[in-house]
């Protein structure tokens, strides 16, 4: 039914608090520690302690449980914990599951994580290595002996098609890598601070699968990010201004495969960004031009583009001339192209920045940001406001 028509569940929850540790190449500590502190930092951000937990999201390929975060933060019962699959298309949907729990009243408090040393220890970008049998990795059994063994070389497939069919050239891309590394280099926080790039950077960079360039590629992060989601009402009592949940929605297209969805009729598009964008305009009442501030997941450059065009600021093959003039702010944290491949979550911690007005490249005004999660796969979004009466 929420295919078809809107939703309740907007300005029921906001989110009060973030928090995350240093960015890093290599933590030195485990995944456990960095989403511990990721998670208090975030209560404390948000003027709550552990006690006031009672409920906790984070990913399905995240390897610190919820009991074991409670119990190592100092968090007690729980009455709702939930996980989200799909890698970086849990998102978004990690504060849904969360605003979903406090709008029917099981939780009061929940806290989203994500926590992992992505760069020291298991890096997602070197591929598949071994996986046991099963029905969600038989799809990989028509991809993998050819060749296409890690996730830039299944997004490479879908990239030439895009360039082929509006007849682009891989500078259609660089102009995402630039924007994303100009507002990291303003951003002490990014990996690329102090370092912007140009397109003749972009165009030099090293092949990693055509037409994929090592500059259309995220960064290789340890780190941990946390959210805390509560009612819009009580968010209004502490310290911070609230990001209220205007709209959150999760999609799956049709023919929907993990990162390698290579038998749909069209390869230029991304069917399950456009269920999310349907769902989201509907519920939040908001169109694209009412946004101020777009945080779109940007593992590669490529399904930037297509986002934009599928959830409707521009026509098929328009999103690079769109992004080469600047129509709108994206990623002004630098994206996880130049701040930090966290899986999304740190983009969310922007978007509520942008709302506080705290944000370090501040869009004055900011009130309605667009948040995406993970492409490629069934994926999530929100759209974020500010509090009406704030």
């Amino acid at each position: 039914m929420s295919l078809r028509r809107r939703d309740t569940l907007g300005g029921r929850a906001a989110i009060a608090g973030i928090g995350a540790t240093e960015f890093s190449k290599d933590s030195g500590r485990s995944e456990l520690r960095l989403a511990v502190e990721a998670v208090r930092a975030a209560l404390d951000d948000a003027g709550l302690t552990p006690a006031d937990v009672d409920g906790m999201v984070t990913f399905t390929m995240d390897t610190s449980p919820e009991i074991t975060v409670a119990q190592a933060a100092g968090i007690g019962e729980l009455s709702f914990f939930s996980r989200i699959h799909y890698g970086g298309g849990a998102a978004c949907a990690t504060v849904q599951q969360a605003a979903l729990a406090i709008a029917a009243g099981v939780a009061d408090v929940v806290v989203c994580y994500r926590a992992f040393n992505e760069r020291s220890d298991r890096r997602f970008g070197s591929g598949v290595r071994h996986r046991e049998p099963s029905a969600e990795g038989a799809a990989l059994g028509w991809q993998l002996p050819f060749g296409l063994l890690t996730p830039a070389s299944w997004v490479a497939m879908a990239a030439q098609r895009y360039l082929h069919t509006y007849g682009l050239t891989p500078e259609a891309f660089g102009h995402v890598a630039v924007t994303d590394r100009r507002y990291a280099a303003t951003n002490p926080a990014a990996y690329f601070h102090g370092r912007p790039i140009t397109l003749a950077d972009h165009a030099a960079s090293r092949w990693i699968a055509e037409p994929l360039r090592l500059l259309d590629c995220c960064q290789e992060t340890d780190g941990g990010q946390a959210l805390v989601v509560t009612s819009v009402e009580r968010a209004r009592d502490l310290p911070r201004p609230p990001a209220v949940v205007a709209a959150a929605a999760q999609g799956a297209g049709r023919a929907q495969e993990q990162m390698t969805s290579f038998y749909r009729d069209d390869l230029t598009g991304l069917p399950e960004s456009a269920v999310v964008a349907r769902q989201l305009w509907r519920s939040s009442g908001l169109a694209p031009a009412d946004i101020d501030v777009g945080i779109l997941y940007d593992h590669f450059t490529p399904f930037v583009l297509t986002q934009l065009e599928e959830f409707g600021f521009c026509g098929p093959g328009e999103a690079p001339d769109f992004v080469a003039e600047e129509r709108l702010p994206l990623n002004t944290h630098g994206g996880q192209l130049g701040e930090a491949y966290l899986h999304g979550m740190n983009g969310v911690a922007e978007a509520v920045r942008q709302i506080r007005g705290t944000a370090v490249n501040r869009v004055p005004g900011a009130e309605r940001i667009l948040v995406t999660a993970g492409t490629g796969v069934p994926t999530s979004g929100l759209v974020l406001t500010a509090d009406p009466q704030g």
